[in-house]
């Protein structure tokens, strides 16, 4: 795995997820809304993070649900 995250970004922890009664999960990227995912997918996801062994699993597997979404043009809405 040491491939896979090579700036070690996975050990901070920055995703967090929610799941629905009607399993949709709610995937947080430092405490902000990214992506919700239904279905089956959200089934695979759920069975890849209940058998993750360490919480740096959970991370890779959040953090490749939600694909490339940050680009590093966001804008922070500070003033």
């Amino acid at each position: 795995m040491s491939n896979i995250d090579k700036r070690n970004r996975l050990n901070e922890e920055v995703f967090s997820y929610r799941v629905s009664k009607s399993n949709t999960v709610f995937i947080d990227y430092a405490g902000k809304g990214i992506k919700v995912v239904k279905g089956k997918e959200a089934e695979r996801l759920i069975a890849r993070i209940q058998q993750a062994e360490t919480d740096k699993d959970v991370q890779l597997a959040l953090a490749k649900i939600t694909g490339n979404f940050k680009r590093g043009n966001e804008k922070d809405n500070k003033k």
